[in-house]
């Protein structure tokens, strides 16, 4: 039997020979298939989404920090997803496994790239840039060191095998930066990206400039990009857009679509996917959510095809989840084989004990998206048809993030909450890998089910053939829809408006990777 080459390994890998093509050739030249794009302008756009990660003075240029985490203004990473969630190169002109095991990888990375301060790009910039994201970033924590083979070469050390390791390289943290001590790297806000940062009020307004030295030939044709963020504050958005002092806005409610489609001088853009709620089931001491059968009670009793209809719109605008963190586009996913069963969540709650009902504790969530008040209405008044009351409470953004996940480590009492958090689509490993029982969004899952769940995960991430990943990943979602560790009952298809005048703009199921070096203005 002929063994397979690491090029064999990458291609199934990435599922596919199209994608090695890709990799084999260079992406310099127009992103946009229109004509003539015209260079200059400036266009303005608003960001309803909220970023818990919001910087301050000190560190707003920094890319973990940015206004609206869309880093491809001003850095670029190693490879992107595109709006197909498919993984394609950027800064990398070669990635293929070094070892049978895919725990070494080695890159090869794009030369003549300039930092916006004139500097080329090298391997080095790359490794000291790796040495900040393998300690910061969740999907870069499996990368135990970098190796610096050339100027132009590097090589990756992984914690164990990854079949999907190129899709790390995309994550919108993983950026290049000039190198520096760790602790300081990326405080300037240089980058690679088609724009420069010129100016920056923490959580309130960017401003950037061309890039005279983008990677990209002639790329990109604006002068001037602005982002301002309107989290929490749609109305306040749309009402700009129709007052025209912003050309785009990003992530409406999807609610609005059928009103927007009428007025003038707007274009509705959807992606294909987007992000979902994932409420989080504590599991710590004296928490309901210990006990499974109050978990699979809650998930069938939430009304999933209510929250596409009355929240979302139907299923042009929204999707419904299966309580893993795959998205509903994905290839790969898997429907719930039982929607929701009254009956069966009745019963589970009086083989739990409580034949009359039960009341949970608070549900809390932040209005990250404009519809997420009217979102969890819907459950809460669904729920009740199973004898579930449940509250629930919305708190501000600001603060959020710190406020739910509580300690991890119980002893202390300070317990995570049961509430809510957003995840966007990704490849179903980084996706699948979220539910460990490390992660505050599993509320700490553990358990036999649980160890069946994890020891699948590494068994996917050692198999190159994506056919053979694909009934491995059925089984794990499996596990999620009989254990329900957490809770994902319906997602939303991210959509922007724009004006006609704006070309090239796509929006993105992963928000965070929307680009700007190929719009511009007519």
């Amino acid at each position: 039997m002929t063994q397979p080459t690491r090029r064999d390994t990458l291609r199934h890998a990435l599922g596919g020979a199209a994608v090695l093509g890709l990799m084999d050739r260079a992406l310099i030249g127009p992103a946009s298939a229109q004509a003539a794009p015209r260079r200059g302008g400036t266009l303005v756009y608003a960001q309803c989404s909220g970023n818990r990660r919001g910087g301050d003075a000190s560190n707003t240029r920094h890319p973990y920090f940015m206004i609206d985490l869309i880093t491809r203004s001003a850095y670029n990473t190693l490879t992107w997803v595109d709006e197909g969630l498919k993984v394609v190169p950027e800064l990398a002109t070669k990635l293929e496994p070094a070892s049978d095991k895919l725990d070494v990888w080695d890159v090869t990375v794009r030369e003549g790239v300039l930092f916006h301060d004139g500097r080329e790009v090298t391997a080095k910039d790359w490794a000291a840039s790796f040495e900040l994201h393998r300690r910061r970033n969740f999907a870069s924590q499996q990368i135990k060191s970098t190796e610096v083979t050339g100027k132009y070469g590097l090589r990756f050390f992984l914690d164990a095998g990854n079949s999907e390791f190129p899709y790390v390289l995309a994550e919108y943290d993983n950026v290049v930066m000039p190198a520096d001590d760790w602790e300081k790297i990326g405080m300037t806000g240089v980058g690679t990206g088609p724009f420069k940062i010129v100016s920056a009020d923490p959580q309130r307004r960017m401003v950037f400039e061309r890039n005279e030295n983008y990677w990209r030939k002639d790329q990109p044709y604006l002068d001037r990009l602005e982002v301002v963020n309107r989290e929490g504050q749609m109305e306040s958005a749309i009402n700009g857009f129709r007052a025209r002092q912003f050309d785009a806005v990003l992530n409406i409610d999807p609610r609005l679509v059928r009103q927007l489609q009428g007025e003038a001088d707007t274009d509705v853009v959807p992606a294909t996917s987007g992000d979902q709620a994932v409420i989080i089931l504590p599991k710590h001491p004296g928490s309901p959510f210990l006990d499974v059968r109050i978990r699979r009670a809650l998930a069938y009793a939430i009304d999933r095809e209510a929250l596409q209809r009355i929240v979302y719109g139907g299923s042009r605008w929204g999707w419904i989840g299966n309580d893993s963190h795959m998205a509903g586009t994905d290839p790969m996913f898997v429907a719930r084989p039982v929607g929701r069963d009254l009956a069966k969540a009745k019963a589970l709650l009086a083989e739990a004990g409580f034949p009359n009902g039960i009341t949970l504790p608070t549900l809390y969530y932040a209005p990250q998206w404009p519809e997420m008040g009217r979102y969890f209405q819907v459950i809460q008044e669904t729920v009740k048809e199973a004898g579930i009351t449940l509250s629930i409470e919305e708190r501000p953004n600001d603060g959020y993030l710190k406020f739910r996940q509580g300690d991890a480590d119980v002893a202390k009492g300070n317990y995570h909450k049961f509430a809510y958090t957003a995840v966007g689509p990704r490849n179903p490993g980084i996706s699948l890998f979220r539910m460990r029982g490390a992660n505050n969004e599993s509320g700490y899952w553990s358990g036999p089910g649980h160890d069946r769940y994890m020891e699948l995960y590494r068994k996917a991430m050692v198999t190159p053939d994506a056919g053979q990943r694909k009934t491995i990943y059925a089984e794990m979602q499996g596990i999620c829809y009989d254990e329900a560790p957490a809770i994902l009952p319906a997602g939303r298809n991210n959509i922007l408006i724009k004006r006609p005048t704006v070309m090239g703009l796509k929006n993105h199921p992963q928000h965070w990777s929307v680009t700007w070096d190929g719009v511009w203005k007519a």
